[in-house]
């Protein structure tokens, strides 16, 4: 079962290299078409693998580093917003390249690369979310600053403009774009387009700069379909039967994913006609997500739980805002992979 899941993943990541949908690989496939030398990583709690730990002492940062959070594969806590490996740890593995460390890991070895990814940290700057009344961010580490530290980093490893352009090989834009979605927007009201067009308008903004730098490919991904999330499923949760689809997920939240990830898709084709020489690659995480759960019962995955958080403290979706998994009340399901859903909008890593 967790063979099949962990071929899925690897599947998925293929997305970010061609536009074949092929079929699932081996889960000890590498990828033998494409071996840069170093990864850098920008991004959210998808992709951290421990610098909010690190960087704050803060509840919400604490239930991280703490079981049942990667309790699958480190059997400890890291940081990262799992029960084990990320996606950006399968993408390493599968290029033959060591698992990211982060950024703020004291001595770290960050020869093969960086992880410069913070959970709750936003795409748009902090601030212009504090000007439109949007709730404070579990973190500062916005993707501006993300890139300050990426911009620090090469200067100090990289002496001359030929050695920079030789560590920018493959550069993972995962876009912090998700905690600006959670903090204060209310997808059914207008105003959500607005927020979504500066977002994409920062995506542009941010590009560039990393191009600029040398990177040879940007890799930036679409939304999820975050009507499937239990967090969502329980905010959003209504009696209205027409505000749901036949696997019972939010329409209207899913909707608005789906209008995200066309304008970002415009937004990247702009981005290539300036760009010819550069990789930029929009990966489909939205239809490789909702693959999955069309056909989870073929995927070993428990029906009964599809909906339902693995790390929670009960209520319909396993999830509730007050007691959240890392917390003493909080229990794990017996077998991870058998879920979808780690905690309220975290993947487990058998998916």
């Amino acid at each position: 079962m967790a063979s099949s899941q962990t071929s899925l993943l690897i599947f998925s990541f293929l997305l970010l290299f061609t536009s074949l949908f092929l079929l699932p690989l081996p889960s000890s496939a590498t990828l033998d078409f494409c071996s840069p030398n170093a990864m850098y990583q920008l991004g959210d709690s998808i992709s951290d693998t421990g610098n909010l730990i690190r960087e704050s002492t803060s509840p919400a940062a604490s239930a991280f580093a703490h079981l049942p959070y990667g309790i699958s594969f480190f059997s400890q806590p890291t940081g990262r917003c799992s029960n084990g490996l990320l996606m950006i740890d399968y993408f390493a593995l599968s290029l033959r390249l060591p698992l990211l460390n982060p950024y703020l890991e004291k001595d770290a070895d960050f020869t093969h690369g960086v992880n410069f990814a913070v959970a709750g940290s936003t795409a748009l700057d902090t601030s212009f979310l504090a000007e439109n009344n949007i709730g404070s961010p579990v973190t500062n580490s916005s993707l501006f600053v993300q890139l300050d530290w990426l911009k620090s980093h090469l200067t100090s490893i990289c002496s001359t403009e030929k050695a920079l352009s030789l560590r920018l090989p493959l550069l993972n834009l995962y876009l912090a774009k998700d905690a600006d979605f959670t903090h204060g927007v209310n997808f059914a009201v207008p105003g959500s387009t607005a927020l979504d067009s500066s977002f994409l308008a920062e995506n542009k903004i941010s590009s560039p700069d990393v191009i600029e730098l040398g990177a040879a490919r940007v890799v930036v991904p679409g939304n999820f379909p975050i009507g499937c999330f239990p967090i969502y499923l329980t905010a959003f949760q209504t009696n209205d039967t027409t505000a749901y689809d036949g696997f019972k997920y939010l329409k209207d939240l899913n909707s608005f994913a789906m209008f995200h990830n066309d304008q970002l898709q415009q937004a990247l084709q702009q981005l290539r006609e300036k760009y010819p020489n550069v990789d930029i690659v929009y990966a489909d995480y939205y239809n490789a997500f909702k693959w999955v759960f069309d056909n989870a019962p073929f995927l070993g995955f428990d029906m009964a739980s599809l909906h339902k958080s693995c790390c929670g403290s009960g209520r319909q979706y396993n999830f509730d805002l007050r007691t959240m998994c890392g917390a003493p009340e909080a229990t794990a399901c017996p077998i991870p992979d058998t879920h979808i859903n780690w905690d309220d909008i975290h993947l487990t890593e058998g998916i």
